[in-house]
């Protein structure tokens, strides 16, 4: 259209449950619709960068984007259910949609890893009301049982935030196959150390494996060079 638009930078993963062919057509279509959805209202449409590209609007299209996905994975994948994490990266500038309990992570140089999102677990709620310890909530039998996920039929409403990115940094987005096995110093510490962010996830991938994970294991990592 002869336009000039920012640039943009979108990220997501998403973790299926409920039986593995259920499970993969959650995840699946979920992608699929935020991308899409995402894509639309960005670049196939008249208003200015500035009104496109503010929070207020990015925040409304990845509400509208998760919502959408919602009702894909009910009609797709009946008795299925996926967790959703969207990082939509503009500029200095992160957004993050969440659903379920996939993660996203800050790595600052400093050597501070700053979770940016919340788990919506039932241990973590627990942990919020002082019922459980973060050592109990580790090895509690139920700590994958979650209160929020794509393909439940009780209404809700995704966490959605803002937030500047760490410069020099990383952002790292992941499922529980990761964090759930590998300790959040060694995640920090592998990353540190590799060559360049797609080792990196290759060697988070074989740490998770290493340590048993059981889980499927997803890694997405951002290298923020101002």
């Amino acid at each position: 259209d002869g336009k000039s638009h920012e640039y943009i930078g979108l990220f997501i993963i998403a973790d299926g449950m409920g039986g593995h062919r259920n499970g993969e057509i959650a995840s699946s279509v979920t992608c699929r619709v935020v991308s899409r959805h995402l894509l639309h209202q960005f670049f196939s449409n008249s208003s200015t960068d500035s009104e496109i590209f503010s929070d207020e609007n990015i925040h409304l299209v990845l509400a509208e984007a998760v919502s959408e996905a919602q009702k894909a994975v009910i009609q797709n994948a009946p008795g299925g259910g996926t967790t959703v994490t969207i990082a939509l990266w503009r500029g200095d500038k992160i957004t993050t949609a969440q659903v379920g309990d996939s993660r996203a992570y800050f790595l600052h140089l400093d050597g501070r890893m700053q979770a940016v999102t919340m788990d919506h677990s039932l241990v973590r709620r627990l942990i919020e009301l002082g019922q459980l310890t973060e050592e109990e909530a580790a090895v509690h039998p139920q700590r994958n049982v979650l209160y929020r996920a794509l393909g439940q039929t009780e209404p809700f409403e995704p966490e959605i935030n803002t937030m500047v990115l760490p410069n020099p940094g990383y952002l790292l987005i992941c499922s529980d196959g990761l964090w759930g096995v590998v300790p959040e110093a060694e995640i920090f510490r592998i990353v540190m150390n590799a060559e360049n962010p797609s080792l990196a996830c290759h060697r988070l991938v074989e740490a998770a494996n290493a340590a048993g994970g059981p889980d499927n294991i997803s890694v997405v990592l951002l290298q923020y060079l101002d």
